[in-house]
């Protein structure tokens, strides 16, 4: 993706065309066939869920088909409960040419009444694109309050962050030569994976992305395993239904708890031999005991020179990911 510009006047809209809203709040229960491997909802099946009303507001703004581009800075700080009244908030922050910068919020608690707890957090980018497959220039979203002004002057601010990271993906190879734990999952695109363009729901390969991280995980080191943050997910290209798809998912670092999983899903037509990148994100994980508490994982050591190689890549990451507005090292790096 190339840089967002800052931001500009709004471009001029006709005094009858009626305003355009940046927020769309999703409300529902979840479901009992939501429940996942973890025994709450899944972080997968929570991406589903902001993937769709990301989906909403940028198509509400841009009124225009819309494809997901890039999701980073997923926090997954609590777990949704199976019975929960689940909302999932979704602002337009900040738009480019053709862009819209999506902060959305997912929250949950009891339906019968209470405050709901926030449970994840997320910025998604849209890009709006035309009947050719072009991306297409949707209208200015101008900030009017100070809590819109910070949050627009934070998605900007992440900006040169994101691209030190995707340069910083974008650099890696991943070989045979690799000795780390990795796992293969390999199926076909069903017709229920469809989205409202005819292909892959985003949403879906973000799901499949952390089933793979999560055998991944679960394999090394011998636990229940769930994501607690997951960066850098580019979209490069759309899987299509039919496809055969596979996701590849390698363990890269450890920290105390934390087990860093590189994933990519590839994809390519069934009558053939070649398999492209579509996908390709960084996931952590942590390992669980029986009460649900995080405890520590064995420290994996690199022994093949690509092992250290995307070792080192991974503490980078975590370095480029403290410097973001409100990003901190994790406590087993500080001081290192």
């Amino acid at each position: 993706m190339t840089h967002d510009a800052a931001p500009e006047p709004p471009s001029p809209v006709p005094p009858s065309a009626p305003p355009l809203s940046n927020e769309v709040t999703l409300r529902f229960l979840a479901a009992p066939t939501d429940k996942g491997h973890s025994g709450s909802v899944d972080a997968g099946t929570v991406l589903e869920w902001v993937d769709k009303a990301a989906y909403a507001a940028a198509v509400g703004w841009a009124k225009a088909y819309c494809v997901t581009a890039y999701v980073g800075n997923i926090h997954f700080a609590d777990p949704v409960n199976v019975g929960d009244m689940v909302e999932v908030t979704a602002t337009i922050v900040y738009t480019g040419r053709t862009s819209m910068h999506i902060r959305t919020v997912v929250s949950s608690g009891d339906p019968k009444g209470g405050t709901p707890t926030m449970r994840s957090q997320c910025l998604v980018i849209f890009v709006a694109v035309g009947q050719d497959g072009r991306p297409v220039e949707v209208p200015r979203w101008v900030p009017r309050t100070e809590d819109e002004r910070e949050a627009q002057a934070h998605a900007v601010a992440r900006i040169a962050v994101r691209d030190e990271i995707v340069a910083s993906m974008k650099r890696q190879q991943y070989t045979d030569a690799g000795t780390a734990e990795r796992v293969v999952l390999r199926f076909l695109a069903a017709p229920t994976d469809v989205n409202w363009g005819g292909k892959v729901h985003g949403g879906v390969v973000m799901k499949w992305i952390d089933e793979a991280a999560y055998v991944c995980a679960s394999r090394y080191c011998g636990r229940d395993a769930v994501a607690v943050f997951s960066g850098g997910v580019r979209f490069y290209r759309p899987l299509l239904i039919g496809d055969v798809v596979e996701v590849e998912a390698r363990l890269v670092y450890t920290g105390t708890k934390g087990m860093h999983i590189a994933v990519h899903v590839r994809s390519g037509s069934p009558k053939g031999h070649e398999l492209n990148l579509t996908t390709y994100c960084l996931t952590v994980m942590v390992a669980r005991d029986e009460a649900g508490t995080a405890v520590p994982v064995p420290h994996w050591e690199p022994v093949s020179d690509e092992d250290r190689r995307l070792w080192e890549h991974a503490r980078e990451l975590l370095q480029i990911r403290g410097k973001a507005p409100g990003g901190r090292l994790p406590n087993h790096l500080l001081g290192s």
